[in-house]
């Protein structure tokens, strides 16, 4: 009889893609597996996991909206409303095992497969856990985490350092730093800086390389200028006729190999799965967290980073002052960007996916 697998979470892309990595990897070890998403209405798991081919059952659940107190009057019957409907979908499936990786949906999931005796497995991306994890931790059969130290958090003898599971074909470079250089349109044997503010953008990023224009041209730096959906038409606006030849600007990237290939040096958020894929490309990173998410998790990320010697830190708040010079800095001081090149590299791990992918089996057996 094929083994059920409901795998919860959602509401960012650091959650989705490692949600569907971990089933991906179920389906590679045990190709008869049975695995159900459960996500949150109207977030971006309801698009992503159909389109990855697996079946999604939505919850009408929310976060807590800190920003306006009238919007979280309809939060208890909703999670009331979540934890029935999560209930009745345990039962239907016949999940042997439930696993959560964070986001809205997770919470109501875990809380009610704990509570009908279904074995749970968490995947802890951040350095710093959630209020919702760190409840669900303490009946969990097991914490998956991608950091040292989590002990902190949770209880030791659940704890596995695996790693977050990242997108394999986005962090496959090798001999592809031609082929990346050229695909956008841009001259090999020059230093190239890749700025991305994730799929959504920020404002902060992009604002820096906006006033850094004529310095990069100034220093015949090329620019990979990843900016965000949201933002690229009025920034192509305000550029059209001031971009220099050397810096590319894009909305989005569709192929991420090919833009941490081309690149001598990365400026980034500090999201953990965009840390977890950096870590395995192994360049010079600059690292600018966004102070927008819960419990400032992405500053910590980029600290536990810091302390390894594996980045450099700049703060969003003095970012348009001195992030321009930490990239020109940076990418002219090959000693500096050898250590940290050496120093992230230590920190992958490749194959999370597989990891947990295994031990969500072994709680089945």
């Amino acid at each position: 009889m094929a083994h059920k697998v409901i795998i919860s979470g959602g509401g960012t892309g650091g959650h989705i893609f490692p949600a569907i990595a971990i089933a991906n990897a179920l389906r590679r070890l045990q190709p008869d597996v049975e695995i159900l998403f459960v996500g949150a209405n109207g977030r971006m798991e309801m698009e992503r996991v159909p389109a990855a081919g697996y079946e999604i059952v939505g919850l009408d659940i929310q976060g807590i909206n800190r920003k306006s107190i009238t919007k979280n009057l309809g939060l208890p019957f909703k999670m009331l409303n979540s934890l029935l409907k999560a209930r009745r979908v345990i039962r239907e499936f016949k999940a042997d095992v439930a696993v959560g990786v964070g986001g809205y949906a997770s919470g109501p999931l875990l809380m009610m497969a704990n509570v009908l005796g279904v074995p749970t497995l968490i995947q802890e991306q951040n350095s710093y856990a959630g209020i919702t994890n760190k409840r669900l931790g303490r009946k969990a059969k097991l914490i998956c985490v991608a950091y040292e130290g989590m002990d902190k958090f949770f209880p030791p003898n659940k704890l596995l350092l695996t790693g977050n599971p990242i997108r394999r074909s986005s962090v496959t470079i090798d001999g592809r730093t031609r082929e990346g250089l050229a695909s956008f349109g841009l001259a090999e044997g020059k230093k190239t800086i890749l700025v991305t503010g994730g799929s959504l953008g920020a404002k902060t990023l992009n604002d820096c390389v906006l006033g850094g224009l004529d310095r990069f041209a100034e220093h015949d730096v090329q620019v990979i200028w990843q900016c965000g959906s949201y933002y690229y038409e009025a920034l192509q606006n305000t550029v059209q006729d001031r971009l220099p030849a050397n810096v590319v600007l894009l909305p989005f990237l569709q192929r991420m190999d090919y833009a941490y290939a081309a690149a001598d040096v990365i400026v980034s958020r500090a999201g953990a799965g965009t840390i977890s894929e950096l870590c395995a490309v192994g360049k010079p990173v600059i690292l600018v967290p966004s102070p927008n998410v819960a419990e400032d998790h992405q500053t910590k990320n980029a600290k536990a980073l810091l302390e390894k010697h594996a980045a450099v830190f700049v703060s969003d708040l003095s970012a348009r002052s001195t992030l321009v010079d930490n990239m020109l800095s940076l990418i002219a001081d090959e000693g500096k960007c050898f250590e940290l090149q050496s120093e992230i590299s230590k920190l992958a791990m490749l194959d999370a996916d597989e990891v947990i992918a295994k031990e969500v089996l072994k709680l089945i057996k």
